[in-house]
């Protein structure tokens, strides 16, 4: 078999305790966050894939000294001093955000307040993901950008300003990524800087601000909406980081464990931020059979909530996911589509429109993917419908260099009979590279 296509094979039974990647937003953040606090920040449990691995690099590129120690399992810890925001610096060459979106749009927000000029770029998938909705905030508040093909796409020119000019700025399409770029230029802006949205998104990085001694407001609306308020002229401390197990890669889990008939996987210390669990209260309206238990008491809004959660073969059905369900749960999406193939019933997925603009096309990949295995999906624009009780049969697929792609293909394989094949698995190493590891290791 060529290196770059991955086999699976049925699973008679699942079980096994698994540590998961620390959870790669988090991850990303507690990194930005250490290169703007003057002094030395420790963020141990993060993650150790290739998109971390990229923000680490720009921090260190901007002029803080980065150390990554010794792995320990699945996460790597990180040793960050800094100068702080004033002290940082501008790069002898452009900033290589690899294949990682976060990267691009939270350290754009982070130089847009820094007086330097920078250059963010990065792999051939990264540039073809929309910048625009950064570009329009962040000029606003009078730093200046510039990208290719009429500001569209990367690589994205930035020369920052200090102090920036205070925005109040709705959102034309919920993102967090767009609200903390947003944030994190409000920190060095005069006055305060408002980021409303219609729908709200997963807020790491207000409670790691918080946690840094920056006051941050949020607000949630009875229709769902979110604002969120900073001032400028705060500053950031450097604090020690303990960062939760991925619950985006306990989700690959946690449908195994549901849709195999004789399955029992314990998953342990996941983050289950209120803004991020979407996918386990999901599950669990759909039938699965989910434990949780609390590693962290009550939920203050400051720091991230963990849990160990244990789940078992279960009897799914079909259910109706809103556009705030998508939004809530969007980097699962791919998953949940497989375990919506295997329940009893239908589903509907409404307004997964934002899949589109990932590191692939997600619609596009998941619904050729599950329709080579046997499933049966309809598109209708931006809606999907998934029929349910779908016999899968072991095929061919192709990741489209997509880490949950890939991902959710595997897992398939695990449930579908005879072989399925993965083209381009090695993409799951930008989120979880000890993934096919973990696959062999809970199958018996």
């Amino acid at each position: 078999m060529p290196a770059d296509v991955a086999e699976v094979r049925p699973a008679s039974r699942l079980r096994g305790a698994l540590r998961l990647p620390g959870d790669k937003s988090v991850s990303h953040r507690a990194l930005i966050l250490a290169a703007l606090a003057s002094g030395s920040s420790h963020i141990s449990g993060a993650g150790d894939g290739a998109d971390v691995r990229s923000t680490a690099a720009i921090v260190r590129a901007l002029g803080a000294t980065v150390e990554r120690l010794e792995p320990d399992g699945p996460t790597v810890a990180y040793h960050v001093t800094s100068p702080g925001a004033n002290g940082l610096a501008a790069p002898v060459a452009a900033l290589d955000c690899g294949n990682s979106g976060t990267s691009l749009r939270l350290i754009a927000g982070t130089l847009a307040g820094l007086p330097l000029t920078a250059t963010l770029d990065g792999d051939e998938s990264l540039r073809r993901r929309p910048v625009a909705r950064i570009i329009g905030p962040l000029r606003a508040m009078g730093a200046s950008l510039s990208a290719r093909d009429h500001d569209t796409l990367p690589p994205l020119l930035v020369t920052g300003r200090t102090p920036l000019d205070a925005i109040d700025y709705a959102t034309p399409v919920p993102s967090a990524q767009v609200k903390s770029a947003i944030l994190l230029a409000g920190t060095r802006a005069n006055g305060r800087t408002t980021v409303r949205e219609a729908v709200a998104t997963r807020d790491h990085t207000e409670r790691m601000l918080r946690a840094r001694g920056i006051a941050v407001a949020s607000e949630i609306g009875r229709d769902g909406g979110a604002t969120v308020t900073v001032d400028g002229g705060q500053t950031i401390q450097a604090i020690d980081e303990r960062v939760p197990g991925d619950v985006s890669a306990a989700a690959f889990w946690l449908v195994a464990g549901a849709i195999h008939r004789d399955a029992e996987l314990t998953i342990e210390g996941v983050g289950v931020n209120p803004t991020r669990r979407a996918v386990i209260d999901l599950l669990r309206r759909m039938g699965a059979d989910i434990d949780e238990r609390s590693l962290t008491g009550d939920d203050d809004g400051i720091g991230e909530p963990l849990a160990d959660l244990t789940v078992r073969s279960s009897g799914l059905h079909g259910i109706d996911l809103s556009p705030v369900d998508v939004a809530a749960a969007i980097d699962e999406i791919p998953i949940l589509c497989l375990a919506a193939a295997l329940a009893d019933g239908p589903t509907t997925i409404r307004g997964a429109g934002e899949l589109r603009h990932k590191e692939s096309d997600r619609i596009a990949g998941i619904v050729a993917g599950l329709l080579a295995l046997g499933a049966h999906v309809d598109i209708d624009g931006d809606d999907l419908r998934i029929v349910g009780n779908a016999a899968l049969t072991g095929a061919a697929t192709d990741s489209l260099d997509d880490h949950r792609l890939a991902m959710t293909f595997a897992i398939a394989g695990l449930v579908a009979s005879g072989r399925t094949t993965i083209e381009r698995p090695g993409s799951a190493s930008i989120s979880y590279p000890g993934f096919f590891d973990d696959l062999e290791r809970v199958r018996a």
